[in-house]
Protein backbone atom coordinates (compact mmCIF):
# COMPACT_ATOMS: atom_id res chain seq x y z
CA UNK A 1 0.00 0.00 0.00
CA UNK A 2 1.52 3.52 -0.87
CA UNK A 3 1.83 6.36 1.51
CA UNK A 4 -0.98 8.09 -0.08
CA UNK A 5 -3.11 5.03 0.18
CA UNK A 6 -2.13 4.90 3.89
CA UNK A 7 -3.08 8.42 4.43
CA UNK A 8 -6.46 7.90 3.01
CA UNK A 9 -7.62 4.40 5.01
CA UNK A 10 -6.03 5.48 7.87
CA UNK A 11 -7.78 2.91 9.76
CA UNK A 12 -5.77 0.11 7.73
CA UNK A 13 -2.56 1.03 10.23
CA UNK A 14 -0.79 -2.17 10.76
CA UNK A 15 0.09 -3.79 14.52
CA UNK A 16 4.11 -3.59 15.08
CA UNK A 17 6.16 -5.96 17.84
CA UNK A 18 8.21 -3.19 18.96
CA UNK A 19 5.87 -0.73 20.57
CA UNK A 20 8.23 0.81 23.29
CA UNK A 21 10.16 4.29 22.06
CA UNK A 22 13.16 4.77 23.59
CA UNK A 23 13.36 6.27 27.38
CA UNK A 24 14.97 9.02 27.77
CA UNK A 25 17.50 7.49 30.24
CA UNK A 26 18.51 5.13 27.59
CA UNK A 27 22.03 5.85 26.64
CA UNK A 28 23.42 7.52 23.56
CA UNK A 29 26.31 5.48 21.50
CA UNK A 30 29.30 8.13 22.29
CA UNK A 31 29.39 8.49 18.21
CA UNK A 32 26.14 10.62 19.17
CA UNK A 33 27.96 13.28 20.61
CA UNK A 34 29.71 13.59 17.64
CA UNK A 35 26.25 14.28 15.46
CA UNK A 36 25.43 16.77 18.26
CA UNK A 37 28.69 18.31 17.50
CA UNK A 38 28.36 18.64 13.50
CA UNK A 39 25.25 19.86 14.00
CA UNK A 40 26.20 23.04 16.25
CA UNK A 41 29.02 23.36 14.04
CA UNK A 42 26.98 23.47 10.76
CA UNK A 43 24.26 25.96 12.28
CA UNK A 44 27.17 28.44 13.30
CA UNK A 45 28.43 27.61 9.81
CA UNK A 46 25.25 29.06 7.93
CA UNK A 47 24.91 32.06 9.91
CA UNK A 48 23.72 34.91 9.20
CA UNK A 49 21.03 32.25 7.48
CA UNK A 50 18.54 33.16 5.29
CA UNK A 51 15.89 34.82 7.01
CA UNK A 52 14.47 38.41 7.40
CA UNK A 53 15.70 38.95 10.75
CA UNK A 54 19.75 38.70 9.64
CA UNK A 55 19.06 41.13 7.29
CA UNK A 56 18.93 44.47 8.69
CA UNK A 57 21.64 43.35 11.60
CA UNK A 58 24.14 43.09 8.20
CA UNK A 59 23.65 46.69 7.57
CA UNK A 60 25.67 48.01 5.39
CA UNK A 61 27.90 45.02 5.04
CA UNK A 62 24.58 43.09 2.80
CA UNK A 63 26.38 43.44 -0.58
CA UNK A 64 29.44 41.68 0.91
CA UNK A 65 27.45 38.86 3.47
CA UNK A 66 25.58 37.99 0.71
CA UNK A 67 27.72 38.45 -2.14
CA UNK A 68 28.19 35.32 -4.83
CA UNK A 69 31.65 34.81 -4.30
CA UNK A 70 30.58 34.36 -0.40
CA UNK A 71 27.62 32.18 -0.98
CA UNK A 72 29.73 30.02 -3.22
CA UNK A 73 31.97 29.25 -0.54
CA UNK A 74 29.36 28.48 1.38
CA UNK A 75 27.82 25.90 -0.95
CA UNK A 76 31.01 24.39 -1.48
CA UNK A 77 31.94 24.03 2.42
CA UNK A 78 28.89 21.47 2.28
CA UNK A 79 30.53 19.00 1.38
CA UNK A 80 32.39 18.18 4.24
CA UNK A 81 29.15 18.34 6.36
CA UNK A 82 27.69 15.54 3.93
CA UNK A 83 31.00 13.78 4.28
CA UNK A 84 31.16 13.56 8.17
CA UNK A 85 27.17 12.58 8.42
CA UNK A 86 27.96 10.01 5.82
CA UNK A 87 30.93 8.74 8.35
CA UNK A 88 28.59 7.92 11.47
CA UNK A 89 27.79 4.42 11.99
CA UNK A 90 24.26 5.43 12.39
CA UNK A 91 22.55 2.21 11.68
CA UNK A 92 23.61 0.47 14.80
CA UNK A 93 22.41 3.35 16.72
CA UNK A 94 19.01 3.35 18.58
CA UNK A 95 15.97 4.90 17.21
CA UNK A 96 15.85 7.96 19.25
CA UNK A 97 19.26 8.56 18.00
CA UNK A 98 19.02 7.76 14.74
CA UNK A 99 15.98 10.48 14.70
CA UNK A 100 18.11 12.70 15.77
CA UNK A 101 20.22 11.79 12.48
CA UNK A 102 17.83 12.68 10.32
CA UNK A 103 16.65 15.47 11.53
CA UNK A 104 20.39 17.17 10.87
CA UNK A 105 20.44 15.51 7.72
CA UNK A 106 17.02 17.53 6.92
CA UNK A 107 18.84 20.49 7.96
CA UNK A 108 22.05 20.04 5.99
CA UNK A 109 19.81 19.59 2.81
CA UNK A 110 17.71 22.61 3.49
CA UNK A 111 20.81 24.35 3.60
CA UNK A 112 22.21 22.82 0.15
CA UNK A 113 18.47 23.99 -1.04
CA UNK A 114 19.18 27.23 0.22
CA UNK A 115 22.26 28.12 -1.41
CA UNK A 116 21.52 26.42 -4.59
CA UNK A 117 17.71 26.55 -5.73
CA UNK A 118 16.37 28.96 -3.15
CA UNK A 119 18.63 32.23 -3.44
CA UNK A 120 16.14 34.63 -1.77
CA UNK A 121 19.29 37.58 -1.73
CA UNK A 122 18.94 37.15 -5.75
CA UNK A 123 16.07 36.30 -6.56
CA UNK A 124 13.57 38.36 -3.85
CA UNK A 125 13.43 41.38 -3.09
CA UNK A 126 10.73 40.84 0.15
CA UNK A 127 14.09 39.10 1.62
CA UNK A 128 15.35 43.05 2.01
CA UNK A 129 12.13 44.16 2.52
CA UNK A 130 10.86 42.09 5.58
CA UNK A 131 12.49 42.91 8.30
CA UNK A 132 11.69 46.76 7.78
CA UNK A 133 8.36 46.87 8.43
CA UNK A 134 8.92 46.32 12.32
CA UNK A 135 11.66 48.70 11.97
CA UNK A 136 8.40 51.44 11.38
CA UNK A 137 7.11 49.59 14.13
CA UNK A 138 8.77 51.09 16.67
CA UNK A 139 7.35 53.25 19.78
CA UNK A 140 9.45 56.62 19.63
CA UNK A 141 8.91 57.32 23.76
CA UNK A 142 11.80 54.71 24.81
CA UNK A 143 14.10 54.77 26.85
CA UNK A 144 17.42 56.22 25.71
CA UNK A 145 18.79 52.80 24.68
CA UNK A 146 15.92 51.93 22.32
CA UNK A 147 15.98 55.20 20.38
CA UNK A 148 19.86 54.47 20.06
CA UNK A 149 18.96 51.01 18.62
CA UNK A 150 16.43 52.59 16.22
CA UNK A 151 18.41 55.15 14.98
CA UNK A 152 21.13 52.57 14.44
CA UNK A 153 18.48 50.41 11.93
CA UNK A 154 17.07 53.20 10.23
CA UNK A 155 20.50 54.20 9.46
CA UNK A 156 20.90 51.14 8.36
CA UNK A 157 17.92 50.94 5.92
CA UNK A 158 20.15 53.52 3.28
CA UNK A 159 22.82 50.99 2.61
CA UNK A 160 21.24 47.76 2.83
CA UNK A 161 18.75 48.55 0.07
CA UNK A 162 21.82 49.86 -1.92
CA UNK A 163 23.27 46.56 -1.65
CA UNK A 164 20.05 45.01 -2.20
CA UNK A 165 20.30 46.37 -5.78
CA UNK A 166 23.51 45.13 -6.82
CA UNK A 167 22.60 41.53 -5.90
CA UNK A 168 19.04 41.20 -7.01
CA UNK A 169 19.88 40.00 -10.51
CA UNK A 170 17.53 36.96 -11.06
CA UNK A 171 14.13 38.82 -9.83
CA UNK A 172 10.84 36.33 -9.67
CA UNK A 173 8.24 38.35 -11.32
CA UNK A 174 5.72 37.57 -8.47
CA UNK A 175 8.26 38.43 -6.16
CA UNK A 176 8.57 41.96 -7.65
CA UNK A 177 4.53 41.90 -7.79
CA UNK A 178 4.41 41.45 -4.04
CA UNK A 179 7.22 43.78 -2.87
CA UNK A 180 5.49 46.39 -4.99
CA UNK A 181 2.49 45.97 -3.78
CA UNK A 182 3.62 45.54 0.06
CA UNK A 183 5.51 49.04 -0.29
CA UNK A 184 2.64 50.95 -1.70
CA UNK A 185 -0.60 49.03 0.23
CA UNK A 186 -1.73 47.94 3.41
CA UNK A 187 -1.82 44.08 3.25
CA UNK A 188 -5.42 43.65 4.59
CA UNK A 189 -4.78 41.58 7.39
CA UNK A 190 -2.54 43.31 9.61
CA UNK A 191 -1.75 40.30 12.16
CA UNK A 192 0.45 41.88 14.93
CA UNK A 193 0.94 45.70 13.62
CA UNK A 194 -0.26 48.78 16.25
CA UNK A 195 -3.64 49.48 15.54
CA UNK A 196 -4.53 52.46 13.45
CA UNK A 197 -8.15 53.04 12.15
CA UNK A 198 -6.74 53.54 8.70
CA UNK A 199 -4.17 51.40 8.17
CA UNK A 200 -0.98 52.78 6.54
CA UNK A 201 0.06 52.11 2.98
CA UNK A 202 2.26 49.75 3.15
CA UNK A 203 5.97 49.36 4.20
CA UNK A 204 6.09 53.31 3.06
CA UNK A 205 3.03 54.07 4.83
CA UNK A 206 4.65 52.66 7.95
CA UNK A 207 7.57 55.50 7.94
CA UNK A 208 5.21 57.88 6.86
CA UNK A 209 3.68 56.92 10.30
CA UNK A 210 6.96 56.67 12.22
CA UNK A 211 8.03 60.16 10.70
CA UNK A 212 4.85 61.88 11.98
CA UNK A 213 4.96 60.32 15.43
CA UNK A 214 8.94 61.32 15.64
CA UNK A 215 7.74 64.85 14.49
CA UNK A 216 6.01 65.06 17.67
CA UNK A 217 8.24 63.60 20.30
CA UNK A 218 11.64 62.90 19.22
CA UNK A 219 12.53 65.54 16.36
CA UNK A 220 15.94 64.90 16.34
CA UNK A 221 15.41 60.91 14.60
CA UNK A 222 13.14 63.55 11.67
CA UNK A 223 16.62 62.74 9.69
CA UNK A 224 17.32 59.41 9.74
CA UNK A 225 13.17 58.38 9.56
CA UNK A 226 13.29 60.52 6.34
CA UNK A 227 16.33 59.14 4.73
CA UNK A 228 15.29 56.02 5.44
CA UNK A 229 11.64 56.33 3.36
CA UNK A 230 13.52 58.16 0.54
CA UNK A 231 15.58 55.11 0.27
CA UNK A 232 12.29 52.68 0.42
CA UNK A 233 10.59 55.45 -2.44
CA UNK A 234 13.97 55.05 -4.34
CA UNK A 235 13.72 51.08 -4.10
CA UNK A 236 10.33 51.19 -5.20
CA UNK A 237 10.69 52.84 -8.29
CA UNK A 238 14.11 50.91 -9.36
CA UNK A 239 11.75 47.79 -8.77
CA UNK A 240 8.97 49.77 -11.13
CA UNK A 241 11.59 50.16 -13.57
CA UNK A 242 13.21 47.24 -13.60
CA UNK A 243 10.11 45.36 -13.30
CA UNK A 244 9.62 44.38 -17.04
CA UNK A 245 13.28 42.05 -16.95
CA UNK A 246 12.43 40.62 -13.80
CA UNK A 247 10.73 37.56 -15.35
CA UNK A 248 12.07 34.58 -13.83
CA UNK A 249 9.76 32.11 -12.26
CA UNK A 250 8.84 31.89 -8.86
CA UNK A 251 8.39 28.51 -8.11
CA UNK A 252 11.27 25.65 -7.92
CA UNK A 253 9.66 23.22 -10.17
CA UNK A 254 8.21 20.16 -10.11
CA UNK A 255 11.39 17.79 -9.38
CA UNK A 256 12.62 20.22 -7.00
CA UNK A 257 9.55 20.60 -5.64
CA UNK A 258 9.11 16.67 -4.33
CA UNK A 259 12.68 16.67 -3.73
CA UNK A 260 12.40 19.18 -1.31
CA UNK A 261 8.89 17.51 0.54
CA UNK A 262 11.19 13.87 0.89
CA UNK A 263 14.51 15.12 1.86
CA UNK A 264 13.92 18.36 3.71
CA UNK A 265 10.18 18.09 4.83
CA UNK A 266 10.54 14.45 5.11
CA UNK A 267 6.97 13.78 4.27
CA UNK A 268 6.86 10.87 2.40
CA UNK A 269 4.92 11.44 -0.44
CA UNK A 270 4.94 13.37 -3.96
CA UNK A 271 3.27 16.50 -4.98
CA UNK A 272 0.97 13.90 -6.85
CA UNK A 273 -0.21 12.00 -4.05
CA UNK A 274 -0.53 15.16 -1.96
CA UNK A 275 -2.79 16.93 -4.33
CA UNK A 276 -5.65 13.43 -4.30
CA UNK A 277 -5.57 13.35 -0.72
CA UNK A 278 -5.81 16.93 -0.52
CA UNK A 279 -8.86 17.10 -3.16
CA UNK A 280 -10.29 14.47 -0.76
CA UNK A 281 -9.98 16.30 1.91
CA UNK A 282 -11.96 19.45 0.56
CA UNK A 283 -14.73 17.19 -0.61
CA UNK A 284 -15.28 15.96 3.22
CA UNK A 285 -14.61 18.87 4.99
CA UNK A 286 -17.23 20.81 1.97
CA UNK A 287 -19.17 17.99 2.59
CA UNK A 288 -19.52 18.06 6.27
CA UNK A 289 -20.20 22.44 6.19
CA UNK A 290 -23.48 21.39 3.89
CA UNK A 291 -24.50 18.66 6.54
CA UNK A 292 -23.59 20.47 9.74
CA UNK A 293 -25.87 23.58 8.04
CA UNK A 294 -28.67 21.18 7.82
CA UNK A 295 -28.18 19.91 10.93
CA UNK A 296 -28.29 23.53 12.66
CA UNK A 297 -30.82 25.32 10.14
CA UNK A 298 -32.71 26.22 12.80
CA UNK A 299 -30.36 27.39 14.94
CA UNK A 300 -29.52 31.20 15.66
CA UNK A 301 -26.56 32.54 13.85
CA UNK A 302 -24.15 33.41 15.88
CA UNK A 303 -23.55 37.27 15.77
CA UNK A 304 -19.67 38.80 15.28
CA UNK A 305 -18.53 41.12 18.45
CA UNK A 306 -19.66 44.45 18.01
CA UNK A 307 -16.58 46.27 20.53
CA UNK A 308 -12.91 44.72 21.59
CA UNK A 309 -14.30 44.22 25.49
CA UNK A 310 -17.24 41.74 23.90
CA UNK A 311 -14.40 40.14 21.97
CA UNK A 312 -12.36 39.90 24.91
CA UNK A 313 -15.18 38.45 26.86
CA UNK A 314 -15.51 36.02 24.66
CA UNK A 315 -11.92 35.26 24.55
CA UNK A 316 -11.73 34.58 28.12
CA UNK A 317 -14.89 32.96 28.16
CA UNK A 318 -12.94 30.11 25.30
CA UNK A 319 -9.81 29.81 27.07
CA UNK A 320 -11.66 29.04 30.41
CA UNK A 321 -13.69 26.32 28.82
CA UNK A 322 -10.61 24.90 26.39
CA UNK A 323 -8.61 24.53 29.17
CA UNK A 324 -11.20 22.17 31.42
CA UNK A 325 -12.10 20.55 28.99
CA UNK A 326 -8.53 19.78 27.96
CA UNK A 327 -8.09 18.86 31.77
CA UNK A 328 -11.63 16.84 32.44
CA UNK A 329 -11.85 14.58 29.04
CA UNK A 330 -7.99 13.83 29.82
CA UNK A 331 -6.49 15.12 26.29
CA UNK A 332 -3.39 16.46 27.28
CA UNK A 333 -1.37 17.32 29.89
CA UNK A 334 -1.28 21.25 30.53
CA UNK A 335 1.58 22.17 32.73
CA UNK A 336 0.05 23.85 36.05
CA UNK A 337 2.29 26.85 35.43
CA UNK A 338 1.19 27.59 31.64
CA UNK A 339 -0.72 31.14 32.22
CA UNK A 340 -2.09 33.18 29.69
CA UNK A 341 -1.17 32.56 26.09
CA UNK A 342 -3.12 35.24 24.76
CA UNK A 343 -5.22 35.38 21.37
CA UNK A 344 -4.09 35.27 17.88
CA UNK A 345 -6.80 37.57 16.40
CA UNK A 346 -7.31 40.85 17.45
CA UNK A 347 -10.61 42.87 17.91
CA UNK A 348 -10.36 45.42 14.60
CA UNK A 349 -13.00 47.05 12.99
CA UNK A 350 -12.34 47.34 9.17
CA UNK A 351 -14.19 49.99 7.10
CA UNK A 352 -14.58 47.04 4.26
CA UNK A 353 -16.04 44.94 7.75
CA UNK A 354 -14.13 41.31 9.34
CA UNK A 355 -11.57 39.48 7.05
CA UNK A 356 -11.89 35.63 6.53
CA UNK A 357 -10.48 34.94 9.91
CA UNK A 358 -12.38 37.62 11.96
CA UNK A 359 -15.51 36.66 10.11
CA UNK A 360 -15.38 33.17 12.47
CA UNK A 361 -13.19 34.42 14.92
CA UNK A 362 -15.88 36.93 15.89
CA UNK A 363 -18.26 34.98 16.18
CA UNK A 364 -17.16 31.94 18.65
CA UNK A 365 -13.23 32.53 19.39
CA UNK A 366 -12.68 28.24 19.54
CA UNK A 367 -11.48 27.56 16.26
CA UNK A 368 -8.21 29.61 15.88
CA UNK A 369 -8.06 29.12 19.92
CA UNK A 370 -7.95 25.72 19.65
CA UNK A 371 -5.02 25.66 16.33
CA UNK A 372 -3.01 28.90 17.78
CA UNK A 373 -3.30 29.57 21.38
CA UNK A 374 -3.74 26.14 23.62
CA UNK A 375 -3.28 23.30 22.72
CA UNK A 376 -2.11 24.60 19.36
CA UNK A 377 1.24 27.05 18.50
CA UNK A 378 1.42 29.10 21.92
CA UNK A 379 1.19 25.84 23.80
CA UNK A 380 3.24 24.06 21.83
CA UNK A 381 6.18 26.93 21.80
CA UNK A 382 5.81 27.20 25.84
CA UNK A 383 7.06 23.65 25.74
CA UNK A 384 9.31 23.51 23.02
CA UNK A 385 10.88 26.33 25.16
CA UNK A 386 11.53 24.05 27.85
CA UNK A 387 13.67 21.44 26.02
CA UNK A 388 16.86 21.29 26.45
CA UNK A 389 18.24 18.34 24.32
CA UNK A 390 20.79 20.12 21.92
CA UNK A 391 19.55 18.54 18.56
CA UNK A 392 15.97 18.89 19.12
CA UNK A 393 15.52 21.95 21.30
CA UNK A 394 17.15 24.08 18.01
CA UNK A 395 14.82 22.00 15.71
CA UNK A 396 11.35 23.31 14.59
CA UNK A 397 9.38 22.01 11.14
CA UNK A 398 6.69 23.88 9.88
CA UNK A 399 5.04 20.72 8.86
CA UNK A 400 4.96 19.07 12.62
CA UNK A 401 3.40 22.46 14.07
CA UNK A 402 0.86 23.37 11.21
CA UNK A 403 0.11 19.80 11.06
CA UNK A 404 -0.40 19.55 14.97
CA UNK A 405 -2.50 22.58 15.07
CA UNK A 406 -4.49 21.71 12.25
CA UNK A 407 -5.19 18.38 13.44
CA UNK A 408 -6.09 19.97 16.64
CA UNK A 409 -9.25 21.31 14.81
CA UNK A 410 -11.16 18.10 13.94
CA UNK A 411 -9.68 15.80 16.91
CA UNK A 412 -10.80 18.06 19.42
CA UNK A 413 -14.38 18.78 17.59
CA UNK A 414 -15.01 15.19 17.31
CA UNK A 415 -13.57 14.61 20.86
CA UNK A 416 -16.11 17.12 22.71
CA UNK A 417 -14.79 20.46 22.65
CA UNK A 418 -17.21 22.32 20.44
CA UNK A 419 -20.29 21.06 22.64
CA UNK A 420 -21.14 24.63 24.05
CA UNK A 421 -22.14 25.81 20.59
CA UNK A 422 -23.16 23.35 17.15
CA UNK A 423 -22.67 26.18 14.88
CA UNK A 424 -18.47 26.45 15.96
CA UNK A 425 -18.59 23.44 14.14
CA UNK A 426 -19.51 25.18 11.03
CA UNK A 427 -16.69 27.16 11.71
CA UNK A 428 -14.42 24.39 12.19
CA UNK A 429 -15.46 23.06 8.31
CA UNK A 430 -14.40 26.31 7.34
CA UNK A 431 -10.91 25.98 8.19
CA UNK A 432 -10.81 22.87 7.24
CA UNK A 433 -12.03 23.86 3.98
CA UNK A 434 -9.45 27.06 3.44
CA UNK A 435 -6.78 24.51 4.78
CA UNK A 436 -7.35 21.58 1.60
CA UNK A 437 -7.46 23.96 -0.92
CA UNK A 438 -3.94 25.37 0.03
CA UNK A 439 -2.38 22.24 -1.13
CA UNK A 440 -2.88 22.74 -4.72
CA UNK A 441 -2.72 26.53 -4.68
CA UNK A 442 1.02 25.69 -3.12
CA UNK A 443 1.83 23.31 -5.19
CA UNK A 444 0.94 24.80 -8.31
CA UNK A 445 3.08 28.30 -7.59
CA UNK A 446 5.76 25.98 -6.71
CA UNK A 447 5.72 24.14 -10.15
CA UNK A 448 5.25 27.51 -12.01
CA UNK A 449 1.77 26.49 -13.66
CA UNK A 450 0.28 29.32 -11.55
CA UNK A 451 0.72 32.79 -10.71
CA UNK A 452 -0.08 33.98 -7.22
CA UNK A 453 -2.91 35.95 -8.48
CA UNK A 454 -4.46 32.81 -10.18
CA UNK A 455 -3.88 30.85 -6.76
CA UNK A 456 -5.77 33.77 -5.27
CA UNK A 457 -8.20 32.92 -7.42
CA UNK A 458 -8.29 29.41 -7.02
CA UNK A 459 -8.75 29.47 -3.34
CA UNK A 460 -11.43 31.98 -3.18
CA UNK A 461 -13.64 30.56 -5.16
CA UNK A 462 -13.67 27.09 -3.53
CA UNK A 463 -13.66 28.71 0.48
CA UNK A 464 -17.00 30.27 1.75
CA UNK A 465 -16.05 33.82 3.25
CA UNK A 466 -12.35 34.10 1.98
CA UNK A 467 -11.37 37.54 0.91
CA UNK A 468 -9.13 38.78 -1.52
CA UNK A 469 -6.27 39.73 1.60
CA UNK A 470 -6.59 36.62 3.80
CA UNK A 471 -5.90 34.94 0.39
CA UNK A 472 -3.10 36.86 -1.10
CA UNK A 473 -1.34 37.40 1.85
CA UNK A 474 -1.29 33.13 2.41
CA UNK A 475 -0.53 32.57 -1.47
CA UNK A 476 2.76 35.15 -0.72
CA UNK A 477 3.61 32.96 1.66
CA UNK A 478 3.30 29.68 0.21
CA UNK A 479 5.53 30.86 -2.61
CA UNK A 480 7.93 32.96 -1.03
CA UNK A 481 8.83 30.43 1.94
CA UNK A 482 10.80 27.31 1.49
CA UNK A 483 8.35 25.23 -0.61
CA UNK A 484 5.67 22.80 1.27
CA UNK A 485 4.60 25.50 3.72
CA UNK A 486 1.27 25.92 2.30
CA UNK A 487 0.71 21.70 2.04
CA UNK A 488 1.88 21.53 5.61
CA UNK A 489 -1.40 21.85 7.33
CA UNK A 490 -3.81 19.46 5.36
CA UNK A 491 -0.99 17.24 4.72
CA UNK A 492 0.25 17.18 8.40
CA UNK A 493 -2.86 16.72 9.63
CA UNK A 494 -3.87 13.84 7.83
CA UNK A 495 0.04 12.52 9.21
CA UNK A 496 -1.08 13.03 12.38
CA UNK A 497 -4.37 10.84 11.68
CA UNK A 498 -2.54 8.00 10.44
CA UNK A 499 0.10 8.09 13.35
CA UNK A 500 -2.89 8.27 16.06
CA UNK A 501 -4.23 5.43 14.09
CA UNK A 502 -0.87 3.64 14.07
CA UNK A 503 -0.74 4.34 17.52
CA UNK A 504 -3.93 2.91 18.73
CA UNK A 505 -4.57 0.35 16.83
CA UNK A 506 -0.65 -0.96 17.80
CA UNK A 507 -2.22 -0.64 22.16
CA UNK A 508 -5.20 -1.35 21.48
CA UNK A 509 -7.65 -1.46 24.76
CA UNK A 510 -3.68 0.04 26.41
CA UNK A 511 -4.51 3.50 24.13
CA UNK A 512 -4.51 6.63 25.88
CA UNK A 513 -5.46 10.09 23.94
CA UNK A 514 -3.72 11.85 26.93
CA UNK A 515 -0.36 9.44 26.75
CA UNK A 516 -0.18 9.79 22.94
CA UNK A 517 -0.44 13.69 22.91
CA UNK A 518 2.26 13.95 25.25
CA UNK A 519 4.49 11.58 23.89
CA UNK A 520 4.03 12.93 20.56
CA UNK A 521 4.61 17.20 21.81
CA UNK A 522 7.70 15.43 23.96
CA UNK A 523 9.37 14.42 21.12
CA UNK A 524 10.26 17.85 19.94
CA UNK A 525 9.00 19.56 16.50
CA UNK A 526 10.25 16.97 14.45
CA UNK A 527 8.94 16.25 11.05
CA UNK A 528 5.95 13.90 11.90
CA UNK A 529 6.88 11.09 10.10
CA UNK A 530 9.78 10.99 12.13
CA UNK A 531 7.71 10.80 15.18
CA UNK A 532 6.27 8.62 13.92
CA UNK A 533 9.22 5.92 13.73
CA UNK A 534 10.00 7.21 17.35
CA UNK A 535 6.65 6.52 18.54
CA UNK A 536 5.96 3.47 16.64
CA UNK A 537 9.19 1.63 15.30
CA UNK A 538 7.84 1.43 11.80
CA UNK A 539 10.33 2.20 9.45
CA UNK A 540 8.75 2.13 6.12
CA UNK A 541 8.64 6.28 5.86
CA UNK A 542 12.04 6.77 7.24
CA UNK A 543 13.24 4.51 5.01
CA UNK A 544 13.17 7.22 2.47
CA UNK A 545 15.27 9.47 4.13
CA UNK A 546 18.37 7.75 4.66
CA UNK A 547 20.07 8.45 0.80
CA UNK A 548 19.69 11.94 -0.80
CA UNK A 549 20.09 12.06 -3.63
CA UNK A 550 21.17 15.14 -5.89
CA UNK A 551 18.84 18.13 -6.38
CA UNK A 552 17.14 17.43 -9.80
CA UNK A 553 18.20 20.43 -12.51
CA UNK A 554 15.55 23.02 -13.18
CA UNK A 555 12.51 22.37 -15.13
Amino acid sequence: MGAAMRYLLVFLGFVLALAAPLRAEDAAPADHDRLVALDRELRDYMLPGFTAGVVLDSGARIGDVYSDAVMAQKLAGLDRFENALAALPVAAWPRAQQVDYLAVKSVLNGYRFNLEVLRPWKRDPGFYLDPLMAVAFTEVTGDEAAIAKLRERLRAVPPLLSSAKGNLTEVAGDFADLALHNLDNSDGVNHYHPYRAVPPAGIIGWYEDLLTRSRKTRPDLVADVTAARDALVAFRDWLRAGRPQMTAPGGVGAARYDWYIRHVRMIPLTAAEMQVLAEREYERTRASLALLRHRNRNLPALTLSQSAAEQAGKIAATDARVRQFLKDEEIVTVPDDVGDLGSNTPYIERPGGPNFWEQIQFRDPIPDHLHAVIPGHRFDAVLAERDTRPIRSTYSDGGRAEGWATYLEDALTLAGATRHEPRADEFIALFGIFRAVRVPADIAMQQNRSSVSEAVEFMRQRTPWLDEDVARVDAEIYLRRPPGYGIAYTIGKMQMDALLADRATQLGDAFSLREFHDQFLAAGRLPIALVRYEMTGADDEVALFWNTPPIPPAN
